[in-house]
């Protein structure tokens, strides 16, 4: 008899964390690995947030904390986004969760029913599809190819809206590709949205400060969306806190309600140190986000320049995040020895055993024939790593 549920049976795990621990795994036995597949800054937490979660322990910070959040952290990201992005949210529309992802997962629990149709551009991050099936919704996928830099158009999604789509996620800066939405073309998509009232819209923007082009922009800005758009944020990427796992979702206050009430549920509220940590973040100033923006540009500018010198990878200069997105399907029907490459996903199995790098391939981000690399490392790493790529796609014939 099989006990697990059928709502588990249809999640597929993580390919991202899968191909980072087959990296660990390897690094175990003594090979020497150059990761980037994972989707995490290399950088330590800054100093003076540190210090604001060891001073938070000092003054007994040790208690449950409120579901949504302390009080004192939701004011400081309604007055983040206020002073940032001139929108606003009042502290009991924001929800404090354990990182991005919970926010997020808990923002589409909170909307989609069985059947529900939810928009998802492509290529995406791997989880949403995943939390869509979670709900028993069915996720409606637009493709967004190299030659559009990986950005729907506003026809694409006119098209793909029916009587039966409750959402769309949207992702900007993105990852996998690191694309950024500017305001013209958030325009063109918030007029086809406004026709649509029925269609709630996720803004995910949690790479929103590591941005090479300018300010960032949100879908929340337009009035025509108003009390439809919910935005997940977090603190891991600008301010290279991964493992204090906050995040948030800034929402209409019906929906910001509805996500407490679930979250008290099954989480509660988040760490009471990570919470003050994250409010020092957020307060505190803002040069250190601006110095590892400056350094991910620079590894951005070095990691496309050597991967353009190789024959056979396509690629995009992205916008924002911290990823490369090239198309390999030049590669596809080569061979190493008794070793063929069918897939993307062939290619970075290959890459891993024969040049010791990992990625992920496109697939996981429902584009096929694209690998995914992160150069949130060193620029030796980084040199490193597409050397070894460049020797052995040079094997395959």
């Amino acid at each position: 008899m099989d006990f697990i549920s059928q709502r588990l049976q249809a999640l597929q795990p993580s390919a991202t964390l899968a191909m980072s621990q087959k990296s660990n795994e390897l690094k175990a036995q003594g090979v020497d690995v150059i990761n980037l597949s994972v989707g995490e800054p290399d950088f330590f937490t800054p100093d003076h947030i540190k210090q604001a979660a060891k001073q938070a322990i000092d003054d007994n910070f040790s208690f449950y904390s409120p579901v949504p959040g302390y009080l004192s952290l939701r004011q400081a990201i309604s007055d983040k986004l206020k002073n940032e992005n001139n929108l606003d949210f009042a502290p009991e529309q924001i929800v404090v969760g354990n990182g991005a992802k919970q926010s997020l997962c808990n923002t589409v629990l909170c909307l989609v029913n069985p059947g529900d149709e939810v928009i998802i551009p492509t290529p995406a991050w791997v989880s949403y599809v995943q939390m869509v099936n979670l709900c028993g919704g069915k996720s409606v996928l637009v493709p967004a190819t190299i030659e559009q830099d990986f950005k729907i158009t506003p026809e694409q999604l006119d098209n793909a809206i029916t009587e039966n789509t409750k959402l769309i996620i949207l992702c900007s800066p993105s990852n996998p590709s690191g694309s950024i939405y500017s305001r013209e073309e958030l325009a063109g998509l918030a007029a086809v949205l406004a026709r649509h009232p029925q269609v709630m819209i996720i803004a995910d923007e949690i790479y929103e400060h590591i941005n090479y082009v300018g300010h960032h922009e949100s879908l929340a800005q337009f009035p025509e969306l108003k009390d439809r758009v919910a935005v997940i944020n977090g603190v891991s990427k600008a301010y290279a806190m991964t493992g204090w796992r906050i995040g948030y979702v800034a929402a209409p206050l019906w929906l910001a309600k509805a996500v407490n009430k679930l979250q008290g549920q099954y989480t509660s509220g988040a760490s009471s140190i990570a919470q003050k940590a994250a409010e020092a973040a957020y307060r505190g100033s803002q040069q250190c986000v601006e110095d590892m923006r400056v350094a991910f540009q620079r590894r951005r500018d070095l990691i496309t320049g050597l991967l353009q010198e190789i024959p056979g990878i396509e690629l995009n200069v992205p916008h924002g995040a911290f990823y490369v997105f090239p198309k390999v399907e030049a590669f596809f029907g080569k061979r190493c020895g008794d070793t063929v490459i069918n897939d993307a996903g062939d290619l970075a199995i290959y890459l891993l055993e024969h040049a010791h790098v990992a990625s992920v391939a496109g697939d996981a981000f429902c584009c096929p024939g694209y690998l995914r690399m992160s150069y949130a490392t060193s620029d030796e790493n980084i040199i490193e790593a597409v050397a070894r790529i460049k020797k052995a796609l040079a094997q395959l014939k």
